[in-house]
């Protein structure tokens, strides 16, 4: 965990700070959304600002510079190495950290818009910006391994995240993704 702390506690920090800058930003974005005649003004930018500064300080961490460039395409290989050769510690924080890396867009995707209100779409979206993530680590050569076991924690962290604000999510009959 120290090593963690060590690696990341800029990025914690700076999200941390950022906190009240997206409140204002949410309260802001309402207010014009209110204004223009949406119909779900405070949701949506609640939603939007959430996705934005939930997601972001994930990607920073995913896209900051590390030491072991490679690729892994089959599934499961990538996960239990890191479970059978990283102490444990170190492999709850890997598989965790992947967990969260979308839990964000999954959890407020379906409360933004009725268009994604099924843990497939959510799953879908979630996989496919994790799967660009992965391809930018590599093309950007910035010593990551691309992982396909890392495109699919992604997914499913942002579909527990979904499952988990069901009772929040838009209704299909309602206007409210404009």
């Amino acid at each position: 965990m120290h090593q963690a702390w060590n690696a990341w506690g800029l990025v914690v920090i700076a999200a941390l700070l950022a906190v009240p800058l997206a409140v204002l930003v949410a309260l802001l974005l309402a207010r014009h959304r209110s204004r223009r005649g949406h119909p779900s003004p405070r949701r949506t930018a609640v939603a939007d600002v959430a996705v934005v500064a939930g997601t972001a300080p994930w990607i920073w961490m995913i896209l900051t510079p590390g030491a072991g460039q490679g690729v892994q395409l089959i599934p499961l290989v990538d996960l239990a190495d890191q479970i059978t050769r990283m102490p444990p510690g170190a492999a709850v924080v890997q598989v965790a950290g992947n967990l969260l890396v979308f839990a964000a867009l999954g959890a407020m995707l379906p409360v933004r818009s009725a268009r994604f209100a099924s843990l497939t779409a959510v799953a879908a979206v979630a996989a496919t910006a994790s799967l660009t993530v992965e391809i930018l680590q590599y093309a950007l050569r910035i010593g990551r391994v691309s992982s396909v076991d890392d495109v699919i924690l992604n997914a499913a962290g942002a579909v527990f995240a979904a499952f988990a604000t069901r009772r929040w999510w838009a209704r299909r009959g309602r206007a409210s993704s404009a």
